[in-house]
């Protein structure tokens, strides 16, 4: 008899990486859990990033995001780290641009692993890493009418502007 690690559905997938976009349309939670859903994992995490109506304690009216045009593939080199240290059998991530209002879904990543824990943290490394590394810029709105653009990643790493 097989020890259960040695099961291939312990083992990462081939190929994990199901859906990686940056969208101009408003994102579906129900597709990234269809896109990381697999027999052989026993946990699939999921974050969903949301408009708040705050930061750094002023108000937000609304925000937009736009991206330079290496975003997407950026997201697929961080996917594939990702896949790289983690089990992960499935993975999905989906970023919105354009203007988005207060409760608007921004971003959702999700993650299957044979196991809940390294879900959890697959998914935690693959949003925190995204938020890090991934040239998308959001430009907030307050309601005091000023406004700030926050995440200016590429500008500072290659000296390239906001696009």
């Amino acid at each position: 008899m097989a020890h259960a690690n040695e099961h291939p559905g312990e083992q990462a997938a081939r190929d994990p990486i199901k859906l990686i976009a940056v969208r101009e349309t408003a994102l579906s939670v129900d597709e990234v859990l269809r896109a990381v859903g697999d027999e052989a994992a026993g946990g699939i995490a999921l974050f969903v990033g949301t408009v708040r109506n705050h930061d750094a304690g002023a108000d937000v009216d609304a925000l937009g995001y736009s991206c330079h045009p290496s975003a997407e593939a950026e997201m697929r080199r961080i996917a594939e780290k990702v896949a790289a240290q983690y089990p992960v059998r499935a993975l999905a991530a989906v970023h919105r641009v354009g203007d988005l209002a207060v409760g608007d879904i921004a971003v959702v990543v999700g993650v299957a692993c044979p196991h809940r824990g390294e879900a959890f943290d697959a998914c935690r490394k693959l949003i925190d890493d995204l938020k890090r590394e991934v040239p998308i810029w959001k430009h907030q709105k307050f309601s005091d009418g000023t406004e700030e653009w926050v995440g200016e990643y590429i500008s500072r790493r290659s000296g390239c502007g906001l696009f």
